[in-house]
Protein backbone atom coordinates (compact mmCIF):
# COMPACT_ATOMS: atom_id res chain seq x y z
CA UNK A 1 0.00 0.00 0.00
CA UNK A 2 0.97 3.37 -0.75
CA UNK A 3 0.58 6.40 1.61
CA UNK A 4 1.16 10.51 1.71
CA UNK A 5 1.05 13.40 4.24
CA UNK A 6 1.32 16.91 2.99
CA UNK A 7 3.66 19.03 5.26
CA UNK A 8 3.93 22.40 4.76
CA UNK A 9 7.36 24.46 3.61
CA UNK A 10 8.64 27.80 2.78
CA UNK A 11 8.36 26.90 -0.94
CA UNK A 12 4.76 25.80 -0.67
CA UNK A 13 3.25 22.08 0.32
CA UNK A 14 4.71 19.13 -0.40
CA UNK A 15 3.10 16.00 -0.80
CA UNK A 16 5.35 13.26 1.07
CA UNK A 17 4.34 9.52 -0.26
CA UNK A 18 5.96 5.84 1.25
CA UNK A 19 4.96 2.38 1.53
CA UNK A 20 6.00 0.29 4.38
CA UNK A 21 9.50 0.21 2.63
CA UNK A 22 10.81 4.01 2.32
CA UNK A 23 10.20 6.95 0.95
CA UNK A 24 7.96 6.64 -2.90
CA UNK A 25 7.83 10.57 -3.68
CA UNK A 26 7.97 14.29 -2.67
CA UNK A 27 6.68 16.61 -4.80
CA UNK A 28 5.84 20.35 -4.68
CA UNK A 29 2.55 21.93 -5.15
CA UNK A 30 1.98 21.80 -9.07
CA UNK A 31 4.86 19.88 -9.88
CA UNK A 32 4.93 17.97 -12.81
CA UNK A 33 5.94 14.70 -12.13
CA UNK A 34 2.72 14.28 -9.20
CA UNK A 35 1.45 10.66 -10.00
CA UNK A 36 -2.28 10.51 -10.28
CA UNK A 37 -2.98 8.03 -6.43
CA UNK A 38 -1.24 8.95 -3.99
CA UNK A 39 -2.32 6.12 -1.91
CA UNK A 40 -4.13 6.64 1.62
CA UNK A 41 -3.79 9.81 3.77
CA UNK A 42 -1.82 8.48 6.69
CA UNK A 43 0.11 11.71 8.90
CA UNK A 44 1.06 9.09 11.67
CA UNK A 45 3.00 6.61 9.34
CA UNK A 46 6.30 6.76 10.71
CA UNK A 47 8.35 7.23 7.18
CA UNK A 48 6.19 10.04 6.33
CA UNK A 49 6.36 11.76 9.61
CA UNK A 50 10.35 11.13 9.51
CA UNK A 51 10.43 13.02 5.99
CA UNK A 52 8.71 15.53 7.09
CA UNK A 53 10.78 16.41 10.38
CA UNK A 54 13.84 15.67 8.40
CA UNK A 55 12.43 17.96 5.44
CA UNK A 56 11.48 20.97 8.04
CA UNK A 57 14.79 20.72 9.30
CA UNK A 58 16.31 21.51 6.02
CA UNK A 59 14.26 24.16 5.68
CA UNK A 60 15.36 25.46 8.97
CA UNK A 61 19.25 25.26 8.06
CA UNK A 62 19.36 22.31 10.25
CA UNK A 63 19.64 19.19 8.06
CA UNK A 64 21.86 18.87 5.04
CA UNK A 65 21.85 15.08 4.03
CA UNK A 66 18.90 13.27 4.66
CA UNK A 67 18.72 9.38 6.12
CA UNK A 68 15.42 7.76 4.94
CA UNK A 69 14.92 4.34 3.38
CA UNK A 70 14.37 5.55 -0.37
CA UNK A 71 12.52 3.12 -2.65
CA UNK A 72 11.36 4.94 -5.50
CA UNK A 73 10.19 3.08 -8.66
CA UNK A 74 11.98 3.87 -12.10
CA UNK A 75 14.14 1.75 -14.66
CA UNK A 76 17.50 0.87 -13.35
CA UNK A 77 19.25 3.27 -15.64
CA UNK A 78 16.66 6.00 -13.09
CA UNK A 79 17.89 4.49 -10.25
CA UNK A 80 21.41 4.60 -11.12
CA UNK A 81 21.42 8.24 -11.73
CA UNK A 82 19.16 9.13 -8.80
CA UNK A 83 21.28 6.90 -6.56
CA UNK A 84 24.67 9.49 -8.05
CA UNK A 85 22.10 12.41 -6.96
CA UNK A 86 22.59 11.56 -3.81
CA UNK A 87 26.36 11.71 -3.98
CA UNK A 88 26.06 15.43 -4.56
CA UNK A 89 27.09 17.08 -1.67
CA UNK A 90 24.60 19.68 0.12
CA UNK A 91 26.06 23.49 -1.07
CA UNK A 92 27.25 22.08 -4.38
CA UNK A 93 26.09 21.82 -7.77
CA UNK A 94 26.96 19.48 -10.94
CA UNK A 95 26.79 19.81 -14.91
CA UNK A 96 24.47 16.96 -16.28
CA UNK A 97 27.63 15.93 -18.49
CA UNK A 98 29.25 15.91 -15.04
CA UNK A 99 26.77 13.52 -13.82
CA UNK A 100 26.85 11.51 -16.83
CA UNK A 101 30.28 11.13 -15.96
CA UNK A 102 29.85 10.25 -12.97
CA UNK A 103 28.04 6.80 -13.55
CA UNK A 104 30.11 5.70 -16.19
CA UNK A 105 28.02 7.14 -19.42
CA UNK A 106 29.95 10.26 -20.70
CA UNK A 107 28.14 10.18 -23.57
CA UNK A 108 24.87 9.86 -21.73
CA UNK A 109 24.26 13.81 -20.75
CA UNK A 110 20.72 13.65 -22.40
CA UNK A 111 19.41 10.53 -21.00
CA UNK A 112 20.54 11.51 -18.13
CA UNK A 113 18.74 15.14 -18.02
CA UNK A 114 16.21 12.71 -18.61
CA UNK A 115 16.11 10.77 -15.58
CA UNK A 116 16.93 13.46 -13.54
CA UNK A 117 13.61 14.70 -14.57
CA UNK A 118 11.89 12.12 -13.42
CA UNK A 119 13.20 12.01 -10.09
CA UNK A 120 10.18 11.21 -7.71
CA UNK A 121 11.93 12.13 -4.43
CA UNK A 122 12.42 16.09 -4.74
CA UNK A 123 14.48 17.66 -2.25
CA UNK A 124 15.65 14.36 -0.37
CA UNK A 125 16.86 12.97 -4.02
CA UNK A 126 18.70 17.05 -4.86
CA UNK A 127 18.05 16.65 -8.68
CA UNK A 128 18.23 20.63 -7.74
CA UNK A 129 21.57 20.27 -7.61
CA UNK A 130 21.69 20.15 -11.44
CA UNK A 131 22.42 22.84 -13.71
CA UNK A 132 23.85 23.54 -16.97
CA UNK A 133 27.12 23.66 -18.13
CA UNK A 134 27.66 26.87 -18.18
CA UNK A 135 26.19 27.12 -14.67
CA UNK A 136 22.63 28.14 -15.82
CA UNK A 137 19.79 27.21 -14.39
CA UNK A 138 17.40 24.54 -16.20
CA UNK A 139 14.52 22.97 -15.83
CA UNK A 140 13.01 21.66 -12.81
CA UNK A 141 9.83 19.31 -12.50
CA UNK A 142 9.09 21.79 -9.50
CA UNK A 143 9.32 24.92 -11.32
CA UNK A 144 12.58 27.01 -11.89
CA UNK A 145 11.95 29.45 -8.84
CA UNK A 146 11.79 26.47 -6.56
CA UNK A 147 15.35 25.24 -8.02
CA UNK A 148 16.30 28.65 -7.53
CA UNK A 149 15.41 29.01 -4.27
CA UNK A 150 16.85 25.84 -3.28
CA UNK A 151 20.44 25.83 -4.51
CA UNK A 152 20.48 29.81 -2.71
CA UNK A 153 18.92 28.10 0.43
CA UNK A 154 22.47 25.78 0.06
CA UNK A 155 24.17 28.58 -0.48
CA UNK A 156 24.99 27.68 -4.17
CA UNK A 157 26.24 30.95 -6.26
CA UNK A 158 24.11 30.95 -9.48
CA UNK A 159 25.99 32.74 -12.24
Amino acid sequence: MKYYLITPSPLGNVTIQANDDGLLGLWFEEHTTLPKSLGTFAPEHAILVEASKQLIGYFEGRVQSFDLPLVAEGTEFQKRVWRALCDIPFGESISYQELANRIGKPKAARAVGAANGKNPISVIVPCHRVIGKSGTLTGYAGGIERKKKLLELEGIALT
